[in-house]
Formats: C-alpha cells, structure tokens, sequence
C-alpha cells in the first residue's frame, strides 16, 4: 500500500472533466495531495479559482453536490503566496506557469501520477520536442505514468500506438495495466466507457459468432468544442456543424466511439462496428442507441434463441454480477434528467428493448472461398438464415456521473499498480 506522503496526484486542466476530477478526489480522499495545472492566471485572484472549482451550471455548488444540501462551502485559501488551497480538507497546490507538459514541475512537487484533461495532447507518438508540447512530456518533467481523459488519435496514418501506450475503461479492461510497461494510457471518451459496458455483457454471454454486425447512435449533451452562437469556421474545418449554435438545434456529428472500442474490446473488430452522434441542447445526460444483429435459431414455437427476456437477463446478471455498481439495470421509465449525477457507467432502460426476428436469403454461391464439391451438393445454393435485430437503450451521465466516477476509479487502480 502506497504511503500517504506519496499519494499525490497531478490533474492538468481545470476545464469540465479536470475540475469534476477534483470533486472525485476531494470527497474520495485516496490522494493525500492534489497539484492541479491550470497553465495561466485565471481571474483577478485566488477567489476567482475557489469560484471555480466550487461553482457549477450543471452540477451546482460542489459541496451540496457531494456532501448534502445541508453542507457548507468547503474551500478555504490556505497560503495566498503559495498559491495553496483545502478542498474538503484535501490540499490542492495550484501551478500557473507553465503550458506544456515538460515544463510543469511534477517532480518537485513528487507527483507520480497525473490525469491530464486539457484535449490538447491526444497523439501519443508526439515527440517530447514538439513545440505545442506532448502528453509524453509530463514523463520528462517527473510522472511515472500519464492518464488522458481522452481517446488517442494519431495523426500519421503510418504510425501505429507506442508499445508503452493504452486505452483502459475501469470494469472493462483496466486490469490489463502493466506498470513496468505502460506510461500513456486513454481512458478512452464518455461515450466508449459507456459503450464498453453495453457491449461487453453481449461479448461474456453469448459466442461470438453470434453477433453479425452492431452500430450505436448517442445522443449527445453539447460540449465545449461547439459554439454557443454560429461562428466562421477555422481554415480547413471538415464538420461545418459544430460551428452552428448549440443553444437551439440538433447537430449530427462523427463519433470516434467504435475506434476506441476496439482498443477496450478487440473482439469487436470482427463485427464491423459503426457510429455516430447526435448532439442535443441539454448541458449532461447522454442517451447510447445500441443496434445488434444476431444469427439465431428459431425454434419449433417460431420463438428466436435470441430475443428480448435474454437480453435483458444478460444485463440484469451484469448489474449484479461482474459489472456490480458500473452497470445499472432499470425496469422504471427513465428520462435524461434520472441520470444526472448518478454513478454508472451505463444505465440500461430495459423497458425499452426489443428485438424482431427475419430471414435473410443468402447466396452461397456468391461467398468467396466457399467449397464448391460441398456446393454441388445441395440442393439450392441459396438458404435462409435467420437473424434477430435487437435496439438496447442505456442512459450515461457524460461528464460526473458516468465519465469522472470511472476515470477516478481508473486513477486510483493505477497509482496504487504504480507500487
């Protein structure tokens, strides 16, 4: 078990994910220490900080929020000078001079472990030298270890992810985590955690030649990458959409959730995994729309093998079983503002799954590789194969409920892995 005087963590970022990250760890208490980067003066003084972190449009004030209606404000400034502060009884030693990750002082501070949530350092292969800075450049300046709030994306197509390099979801993978190895590691997006978890009671139950194909829509709370007001696109901007108004309309989007997935879940790249995202004015609660298409069996009764009770038992097992306290199974009629706040990965609206059972005529003789002698011996090349479509619903909140809670939970497994 890790000490106290080394249980310190480095947060880099006070934007949404940063700041809830501090409320995780302040009400936690594992981390005896946080030393949070925000990189440049903000506000007028120290109070402008405070009001930062303990203000908040979705959540409310953060002390109501994790402690009770009855809680009073629980920041205090400790030492102007040192920019120090006591969150919940947690100090909090705030830095805000340095941008890029090799020139924040982890070391001196004896922060092993920093959660860096700015979304500015999402390639891994970024080399340390690199003027706009690098996620590997907090290794430079002392961590042992690096968590992004993010998923990687390489830039160059030819390059491949850096052997000391991952993608985890706690309560899917994240006991993959190897200390002698790894040094980045994604915590992938708030929609793949909340896939992952989806998918993975599917994976667990049932063979994987089962599942045919599978595509997921979430709908989507705005974020800060969208406009509040239409705004003249950057040069070269590909999605013209999310310079549209966020305040009054529904916005397609790309998603780069099946990409991610099948870091956190390899067996998914057999399937051929699609989605994408609809944006809504609402400021938390998402919305996954998974669809499935399985090869079944219909028996004599005309009843599929796969069908909605065995979906919904297959999840109800997850809620209690493996997936216990990540993975909710609800029978109530939910809407998005139930799941505000909640600690979920994924809420399941059983209510709402269904399933419907076709055949599919298939042509053998048009199948690539396919034995011909065997062929000559049927009857017909063509066979109906019977395929069961099935629409599951799960509710996540994307930004504390959902989201921070796992990338805490990830946090705290891989600092005390670091030992």
């Amino acid at each position: 078990m890790t000490s106290e005087q080394q249980r310190v963590l480095g947060i880099n970022g006070l934007g949404r994910i940063g700041k809830l990250t501090v409320w995780h760890h302040a009400a936690r208490k594992y981390f005896s220490r946080i030393v949070a980067n925000l990189g440049r003066e903000v506000g007028r003084n120290l109070e402008a900080v405070c009001g930062l972190i303990e203000k908040d449009s979705t959540y409310g004030s953060m002390h109501r929020f994790l402690f009770g209606v009855s809680a009073e404000p629980c920041i205090r400034i400790v030492n102007r000078e040192q920019r120090l502060l006591e969150v919940a009884g947690v100090p909090v030693q705030l830095l805000q001079t340095a941008r890029n990750p090799r020139d924040i002082a982890w070391r001196e501070h004896g922060v092993r472990l920093v959660v860096d949530t700015t979304g500015a350092f999402d390639d891994p292969t970024t080399p340390i030298e690199d003027g706009r800075g690098a996620l590997r450049g907090h290794l430079e300046a002392g961590a042992d270890a690096v968590i992004y709030s993010a998923a990687f994306k390489i830039k160059d197509k030819s390059r491949s992810l850096p052997g000391d390099a991952t993608t985890l979801i706690y309560g899917c993978n994240h006991e993959l985590f190897d200390p002698v190895k790894h040094r980045l590691v994604s915590a992938a997006s708030c929609t793949t955690t909340a896939l992952a978890h989806m998918v993975k009671p599917l994976l667990d139950h049932l063979p994987d030649s089962v599942l045919m194909t599978a595509s997921m829509s979430t709908v989507h709370a705005v974020t800060n990458s969208q406009s509040i007001l239409d705004r003249v696109p950057s040069a070269g901007a590909k999605d013209l959409r999310r310079n549209r108004s966020v305040l009054n309309s529904i916005i397609l989007t790309s998603s780069n959730a099946a990409r991610a997935l099948e870091e956190v879940v390899p067996e998914i790249r057999e399937i051929g995994f699609m989605a994408d995202s609809v944006r809504i004015p609402v400021l938390t609660e998402s919305l996954i729309i998974l669809n499935v298409t399985f090869q079944s069996q219909v028996g004599a009764g005309g009843q599929s093998s796969v069908n909605r009770e065995l979906l919904n038992r297959i999840y109800q097992e997850a809620s209690s079983g493996t997936q216990k306290g990540l993975l909710v199974y609800s029978e109530e009629q939910n809407v998005s503002a139930d799941v505000s706040g909640m600690r979920a990965a994924v809420v399941i609206e059983s209510v709402e799954t269904h399933t419907r059972t076709g055949f599919v005529e298939l042509d053998l003789s048009a199948i690539p590789g396919i034995d011909r002698a065997a062929l000559s011996q049927l009857q017909s090349p063509r066979v109906n194969v019977p395929v069961t479509h099935a629409k599951i619903f799960g509710w996540y909140d994307n930004e504390y409920g959902s989201y921070t809670n796992l990338l805490g939970d990830l946090t705290v497994h891989v600092h005390r892995t670091l030992d």
